[in-house]
């Protein structure tokens, strides 16, 4: 039942984010368009940027569902640009508010959770410190969300498919070379 509410409340504020920017929306338009309590809605989020970053994590959740492997990681970030895609006015309204780093932060969960999956499989013969898996994974974090950033500031106008492509292309061999790399330099 919890979950129902939080479920109305997310499509609540996508719907109101239609009409007014992110720090215009008030728990008052959010619960009478819902029908539920004030008290309802503190019960499950603190202020509107909680249930922002919320609805941030769902969306991402199913947006990679089970793409989180070399053979398909191109698919995981295809579903990335999908699924904001999906929800470009509630995207382009919490990224051009002072939320903005709300929607980063997504990113970076959700591509750092790709990324970290891919790197672990490509160890699984290495013998790898934790925290060099890490870097790598974060390393890459940063330069795929970097390009979805920019794509999102350019109104996400590109075709994604074309973005991904490219991004397979320079990425090719890169996490297992960059492995191989760390292994070595262990190794001397």
């Amino acid at each position: 039942m919890p979950n129902t509410t939080k479920q109305a409340l997310g499509e609540s504020l996508k719907k109101l984010l239609l009409h007014k920017p992110v720090d215009k929306v008030t728990i008052n338009d959010l619960t009478t368009d819902c029908g539920i309590s004030r008290m309802a809605f503190y019960y499950h989020f603190k202020d509107i940027y909680d249930l922002v970053e919320w609805v941030c994590i769902e969306d991402g959740k199913k947006a990679l569902q089970d793409k989180k492997t070399y053979d398909t990681w191109q698919e995981g970030m295809q579903q990335i640009f999908e699924a904001v895609l999906e929800n470009k006015t509630f995207i382009l309204n919490v990224y051009r508010s002072i939320s903005r780093e709300k929607i980063e932060n997504y990113l970076y969960k959700l591509t750092y959770e790709l990324i970290v999956n891919v790197v672990e499989e490509k160890c699984v013969k290495v013998e790898l410190a934790e925290a060099d898996k890490a870097f790598i994974a974060e390393f890459y974090k940063y330069g795929f969300v970097g390009i979805i950033l920019g794509w999102i500031d350019r109104g996400m106008k590109e075709d994604y498919k074309e973005i991904v492509r490219r991004m397979s292309i320079t990425l090719h061999g890169n996490i297992t070379n960059s492995i191989h790399n760390f292994e070595w330099v262990k190794i001397h």
